[in-house]
């Protein structure tokens, strides 16, 4: 089998995939910062019925307030960090589908 019948056969099948990704990344890209800056509903109510000061600081995270630490200019930031999330969501995905997957085929063997 040549290279090219290689690739597009990789492309035949995984075409999907590819799309899914791109189309993913395209809308981080063009509407990761226009999102809001107000508190979402739940540091709202919080904040309103006055029990916002009882939080505790999480031990660790990942993206904090959806941004990149290090970079400084804000678009940049918010628009990278949505790229991170779409490529740990791919990950998992792609992940928890392989093993599905391989724990089906080894069920019925």
């Amino acid at each position: 089998m040549s290279q090219q019948t290689t690739a597009q056969s990789f492309l035949k099948r995984w075409w999907w995939v590819i799309a899914g990704v791109v189309i993913a990344c395209a809308v981080v890209i063009i509407l990761a910062p226009a999102a809001s800056s107000d508190p979402d509903g739940l540091d709202r109510v919080s904040g309103d019925e006055g029990f916002s000061e009882k939080a505790e600081e999480s031990p660790y995270e990942w993206l904090p307030d959806y941004s990149i630490p290090g970079v400084n200019n804000e678009r940049a930031s918010v628009v990278l960090a949505g790229l991170v999330g779409v490529g740990i969501v791919f990950v998992l995905t792609f992940g928890f589908g392989a093993l599905a997957r391989h724990s089906r085929r080894g069920g019925s063997a």
